[in-house]
Parts: C-alpha cells; structure tokens; sequence
C-alpha cells in the first residue's frame, strides 16, 4: 500500500515523535531549494518552486505548532522558568527542534541581501512561530516576558538615576522635575523608525518606567536635517521605507518586537515578579505625545498609546500603511477608540491625512497649540498627570479598553499577517518603484 506524503500524515501526538516528523518533512524541502539558484537568479518558474516548497515547509510547521506550541514554548523557556524574548527564542526553536525556523546561517544569508526582495523569506517562519505561541495558552507568558526590562536599561539605570539625562544614540532621555522626555532622534530621516531607533527608544522608555523619581513619560522628536524641516522638530515619519528596502527592517527585531516590547510598555507599563500583589498595579505611568510637524505612521501609532496629545497648530497626522502594503502595527485594533468606524476606514484604507486643527483630529489630538507655547503645554500636561490617582484610572481605562486576551489574540493574527505582507510581489513592487523615484 502506497503510504501518504509526509505532508498529509497525521502530526503525531507524542512531541518527539512530531518533532522527528517535522525535520523529516522540512528537510526533503530544504533539499529541493538547495537545488535551486539563490532568488535574485531564479527566474519566475523556479521561483514558483521555491514558493510551492515554502509553502508545503510552512503547512508542515503550522501543524506541528497547533498540535504542540505550548510543549514546544514550556521546553524552550525551561518550564516557564526563563524569560527569552522573541529573537532568543526563535534562535533556540532552531537548535531545539530542526526544520521549524530558519538556522542562524540562514538567517546570516539573509541578512547578506542587498535588498528586501532578494531575501528568502525565513523571517515569516519566525513570524509563525511567535504567532503560535502567542495563540497558545502560555501566550500571556511570552508577552509578559517582552515587557521585561531590557539589560541594555538596567545596566543604564543607576547612571540615569544619578544624572537625570541620557543619550542612548537614536534616542535620549531626560528627567525634569517629575516628567521624561523621551526624544526620537533620526535627524536624517525625519526620525523614521528603524531596529537602531526601536531599540534606543525601547531602553529610553525602560529607564522612565524604572525612574521612581519619574511620574509621567513625554515623547518628543528632534530636530532634523532634512532640507524642508532643516532645524525644526519633527516627532515621526514612520517606518523607514529606504532600510525595508535594503532589507534592514526585521520581522522579530522590529516589526513584531516595537509591538510586543516598546509599545506594549507604554501601554501597559513593565512586568515583573515582585510578589506584592499592589506592584503589578505601579508598572505602568502616564505619556505625553508631543507632535512637531506631523506624526505619520508609526509616529501615529506611538501617539495611540499616549494619554494626552498635543500638536503644533499646523501638525498633521496619517496612516499611509495600507497604500505602501503592509499593516500598520496594532493600530487597527486601536483607532476606533478615538476615531468611528467610516473615519478609522479613511485614514487606515485611503491614508488620508488629518491637519491637527480638523474636527476628526480630536481621535488622536487632544490640543493644538503654537509652536512657541509647546513647551509650557507639555509641562501644563505632565503636571495633571503626575496626579497620584492617574495611574490607578489609567489602568483601569486600559483594561476596560484593551483586555490582555484581546491585545494577545490580535497579535498573533498581526504576526502571521505582517510576515507574508512584507514579502508580497505588491509590497516589494512599492518599495523598487519608491527607490527608483528617490534615485531619480
């Protein structure tokens, strides 16, 4: 009797056993794009192959996971007992259990690519893999253990705490009676986030939750150099689209960790151990957003995390994800809150931008303010928020609002989502024809 392909077996129900299938199954694929050219020379029908065997590898790991993800996530953090974040832990899937995400020599092959188009595609294996995890009953483990502290901000802690001000490269930060301002500085890119800013920004934001002398967070951009905002404050234009197409933005680093570690903290603040049962109610503290110019994409996505937005009179916001073909963070789980159902279509469908002083700004800006009046406006902000009772509201809003189970279902759809966005024929498209204007 002809035995089925190990593709349409049955998963079996004993770890090892499955895991044996799984490396069986993924290395009769990985034979097969071993026989082809690297993807830059393949030419569409070879390509096509490629794309039929990472789909059956893909298949084969997806039901692995959805049989075994919180067997596999309780062996690889020893038992709940370690707290990797999601980068280790990918990086320990592959030596733990082969054929489930791409080796570290594959994913140095990767990074080798000159461009975003030319990669192999290995991060959306890791994006599977975090996706299940998260869908798995040990998810709230992993998305506590994403909003630990960094090492980078404990190592940096007593130094900010003895001189009150940082610079941390692509961000700094700076404490000024109770109130920290956490700044973005890419001044060449008018501040568009990338790895080097999520992690600098990270750390910053780390060292204001920690800072018991800081009650209230204040995100601000920095000036720039660009020729049209030359010496003016400008607060984000979003991902940086040049490094996407070089292939710089990562899955794991970036796409999913800015979610999962930089903005889940501003929104929930830090975990912890701490046995006080009171603690866990203290990790988190109010943030100002501070617009200068506009906050565009990801910019925009920071201010949904903020309790109170002000923005220069002539500021503007948009959401222009869609367009560029890819998903705009958790901000369609949080743009309702502030926007209806038509306006939140108009700005995450079409990209339409919002000047500060428009009705429908009142989403996502609470004041608009002259230039000159910014700073006072902050500092009158930070003051009502530095309240003893604010955080204690604060907290109770957001569970009401964004209820952990909630945040965690929609982020494993996201990583799933975002993993194949980055690497579809229309994304990749957008991203040559926009270097192709930006070179002429």
């Amino acid at each position: 009797m002809t035995r089925a392909p190990l593709t349409e077996r049955a998963v079996p129900e004993d770890l090892g056993a499955a895991a044996a299938w799984l490396r069986e199954t993924t290395a009769a694929g990985e034979a097969e794009l071993a026989g082809l050219p690297d993807r830059p020379d393949r030419g569409p029908d070879r390509q096509l192959v490629a794309e039929r065997v990472h789909r059956s590898c893909r298949t084969a790991r997806w039901r692995f996971l959805r049989a075994h993800a919180a067997a596999v996530y309780e062996r690889l953090t020893d038992g709940l007992r370690e707290r990797p974040r999601i980068t280790a832990l990918a990086a320990r899937a592959a030596e733990e259990y082969p054929g489930l995400c791409p080796t570290a020599e594959q994913m140095a092959a990767e990074r080798r690519c000159a461009r975003q188009a030319d990669k192999e595609g290995r991060e959306i294996d890791q994006a599977l893999l975090i996706a299940a995890l998260l869908d798995a009953e040990t998810g709230a483990h992993l998305t506590e253990s994403m909003r630990r502290p960094t090492d980078r901000a404990l190592s940096l802690l007593p130094d900010f705490r003895a001189s009150g001000r940082l610079e941390l490269g692509a961000a700094g930060i700076e404490r000024d009676g109770a109130a920290a301002t956490v700044t973005l500085r890419n001044p060449d890119c008018l501040n568009a986030e990338d790895d080097r800013l999520a992690a600098d920004l990270e750390t910053a934001v780390d060292l204001a939750l920690l800072d018991d002398a800081v009650e209230v967070g204040v995100l601000r951009g920095a000036e720039t150099n660009h020729r049209k905002y030359a010496g003016r404050r400008v607060f984000c234009a979003g991902i940086n689209l040049t490094e996407l197409y070089r292939g710089g933005i990562s899955m794991l680093g970036f796409l999913l960790g800015r979610e999962l570690g930089l903005i889940a903290k501003l929104v929930r603040g830090l975990s912890g151990d701490d046995p006080d049962p009171f603690a866990a109610r203290s990790g988190e503290k109010p943030w100002v957003g501070a617009v200068d110019a506009f906050a565009i994409g990801g910019g925009m996505q920071l201010l949904f995390a903020c309790d109170r937005v002000i923005a220069e009179t002539d500021a503007f916001f948009r959401l222009p994800a869609a367009r560029e073909g890819i998903v705009p963070g958790a901000a369609n789980l949080r743009i309702g809150r502030g926007f209806g159902a038509r306006e939140s279509r108009r700005l995450l469908l079409f990209g339409e931008s919002v000047p500060a002083g428009d009705p429908m700004a009142r989403g996502v800006c609470d004041a608009t303010v002259e230039p000159d009046r910014m700073d006072g406006a902050i500092a009158a902000a930070a003051a009502v928020l530095a309240s003893p009772a604010v955080r204690a509201n604060r907290r109770m809003l957001r569970l009401a609002e964004e209820p952990e189970d909630r945040f965690r279902a929609y982020m494993a759809d996201f990583a799933a989502t975002q993993a194949r966005r980055v690497y579809d024929r229309d994304v990749l498209d957008n991203l040559e024809r926009a270097w192709m204007r930006r070179a002429d």
